[in-house]
């Protein structure tokens, strides 16, 4: 069972469900040649997918072409079904910062013949995590500073306040078609400036007021 932790007194949470939005950001579309959607874009990922503050990203050999895409996280605390905008927020226990790895050209073919790309999106150490913090201990999610360097050089940066999709329209939207339960986390979408990365690139990424994530970039180790 994969868990996370809920700071400050560092309670790990079983991880149910992870839910991620695509395009939630405009310029992120646009970079992709894709229009603002009009309502969220849904794919989910594993909580397989899940690794550490620190760990390895280990690169597939299914890849020629993975990408890094930062985003602001939602961690569950209470279940429900069918909540509404005004109630949705009382369901957040905590914000993190997560990495959204992602197999580019997996996913492009995928998208080319019509096929579910559920693999690009999903693979081991494709969902790297920080703790949560408290709902409390962010004054505004809608006003964080989120950004993402490779070896030191800045390739994302944006504010969660340009989200298309905020916090309590994705859980009212997500909750009409799955039960959220506590443990779940919810992917609220990257802004532009994803890329790819190699073996031996060091991804450091933060969002303000919530946390930071440092991780190498590695090669599968042949057997």
């Amino acid at each position: 069972m994969h868990t996370v932790v809920l700071l400050p007194d560092k309670r790990k949470i079983p991880v149910g469900k992870i839910i991620c939005l695509g395009k939630n950001y405009a310029e992120h579309a646009k970079e992709f040649g894709g229009d603002v959607p009009k309502s969220p874009i849904i794919f989910l990922k594993p909580s397989t997918a899940i690794i550490e503050n620190g760990v390895d990203i280990v690169l597939p050999p299914l890849s020629k072409n993975v990408h890094h895409e930062v985003e602001l996280t939602v961690l569950i605390g209470r279940s429900g079904k069918n909540i509404s905008k005004s109630e949705a927020m009382n369901h957040v226990a905590g914000y993190g910062i997560g990495l959204d790895m992602t197999m580019r050209d997996k996913q492009s073919e995928a998208k080319k013949e019509g096929n579910p790309w559920s693999i690009a999106k999903g693979f081991d150490t494709s969902a790297p995590l920080s703790p949560f913090v408290p709902k409390a201990s962010v004054g505004d999610p809608y006003n964080l500073d989120i950004k993402l360097s490779v070896n030191g050089k800045q390739r994302q940066y944006s504010n969660t306040g340009k989200m298309i999709f905020k916090i309590d329209e994705i859980i009212a939207f997500l909750s009409l078609a799955f039960t959220l339960e506590e443990g779940d986390v919810i992917f609220t979408g990257t802004p532009e400036g994803v890329g790819q990365v190699i073996a031996s690139d060091i991804i450091d990424a933060e969002i303000s007021g919530v946390g930071s994530l440092h991780h190498r970039v590695v090669a599968l180790k042949s057997k």
